[in-house]
């Protein structure tokens, strides 16, 4: 293929290029609700690429399209991230966007600023080739994603009315091709008790204990979970406790236990909540918390804090196209494989049953970690695979 030798060429050019735009965009803060900063930067860039169409949407999302095909693909970056955590953890400056020793540095090169700008290259290189397949192909630049996964792919398809065929999500996949996650959920226990005064406590009902109980018994649960043979094992985990009493004197009369809990194939909010309400005892609720906050245009938003499972079959057509893709731009067959953290997939694959496949620069344990970096050989064949990937998927 002709369009092969150009896109490699063409992407080859423009590594530099990826890599100050992504260096530009790390420069930038964006934490969940504050990225109307980086938005704006990348608006620009996409507009100066000669994008068909560029657009931001009633909740914050950017959105670029190239192409007029029938077939939507939709190829997805979260801009959003999470803060530095101990500064003294960092061996540079987290928002320095510096390029060194063939890395870009700073919070979000990995998660994942580093697949915005690829696709932001791939766009470029698209229009310059004259790209006129059977795809219309939207990159979509998401907000909130960090807080609240698959939030801003909720309102893209409910409100935007964008409803992809496929999707590629640019989570760093260390150049591999993924089909599935482990679901998430929070599940929030709150346990009534007595107050009483310290002096005695067996007047009174002590909340603590109910839940230091419950704890010991999610303890157990999580070593008896089901297991899938791709994404593995479901887990239980107890992160957090707190209590309230009227002084530190006295028995405390309420106890809050938060469980974070990975969902496997199988396993659904209703299991999963059984489960943890048929250990929990009396006086207790057990709930799913809600999300509840503002994009940076203000739109409020809210959901349920449980994100599915998903997976696609590993002989799908989407992920045969994605192998056949590196194949022809590298010369080898990529690893399929899974995520270990949650994505917007929940939402896309999740609920929505869009097939979806994972191809991102970067190595996924930089992720929410100090001294996170990417390097610019994943950018540049990162650019190349989201160019290609349209001409490939033609007869999908």
């Amino acid at each position: 293929m002709e369009v092969v030798r150009i896109i490699k060429e063409k992407s080859k050019k423009y590594r530099d290029y990826t890599a100050e735009n992504l260096s530009q965009i790390v420069r930038i803060p964006s934490l969940s609700g504050d990225e109307e900063k980086v938005i704006k930067r990348i608006k620009v860039k996409l507009e100066e690429a000669g994008f068909d169409n560029v657009h931001v949407d009633g909740l914050g999302n950017l959105i670029g399209r190239i192409g007029n095909g029938k077939k939507i693909l939709a190829i997805d970056a979260h801009i959003d991230t999470v803060d530095t955590g101990d500064l003294n953890r960092w061996e540079f400056e987290p928002f320095s966007g510096s390029i060194k020793n063939g890395m870009v540095l700073g919070r979000g090169s990995v998660d994942q600023k580093g697949g915005a700008a690829s696709m932001i290259t791939a766009g470029r290189i698209l229009k310059e080739i004259g790209y006129n397949g059977n795809f219309s192909i939207y990159f979509t630049f998401t907000i909130m994603e960090e807080d609240c996964e698959g939030l801003c792919w909720k309102h893209l398809i409910e409100n935007e009315k964008l409803i992809p065929h496929f999707v590629v999500s640019t989570e760093p996949t260390n150049l591999g091709v993924y089909r599935g996650q482990r679901g998430r959920m929070e599940i929030e226990l709150n346990f009534k008790g007595v107050s009483a005064h310290g002096s005695a406590p067996e007047r009174g009902d002590n909340a603590i204990y109910k839940a230091s109980e419950t704890v010991l018994k999610i303890e157990k649960l999580n070593e008896k979970l089901r297991s899938d043979d791709f994404l593995g094992k479901g887990t239980a985990a107890a992160t957090l406790i707190t209590s309230e009493s009227p002084s530190l004197c006295a028995i405390p009369d309420r106890c809050m236990l938060y469980i974070d809990r990975r969902l496997t194939w199988g396993e659904t909010r209703e299991s999963a909540l059984k489960e943890v309400k048929d250990i929990a005892g009396k006086d207790v609720t057990v709930d799913v918390p809600v999300y509840n906050n503002k994009s940076y245009k203000g739109i409020p938003v809210s959901q349920d804090k449980h994100f599915p499972v998903w997976k696609i079959p590993e002989n799908h057509p989407l992920i045969r196209v994605g192998v056949s893709t590196c194949e022809l731009l590298f010369g080898e067959i990529p690893v399929v494989g899974k995520w270990a953290f949650s994505t917007n997939g929940v939402v896309i694959c999740g609920i929505y049953n869009i097939p979806t496949i994972g191809f991102g620069p970067g190595n996924e344990k930089y992720a929410h970690a100090p001294n996170e970096r990417i390097p610019v050989d994943h950018l540049e064949k990162a650019s190349a695979f989201y160019a290609l990937l349209p001409h490939v998927m033609e007869g999908i």
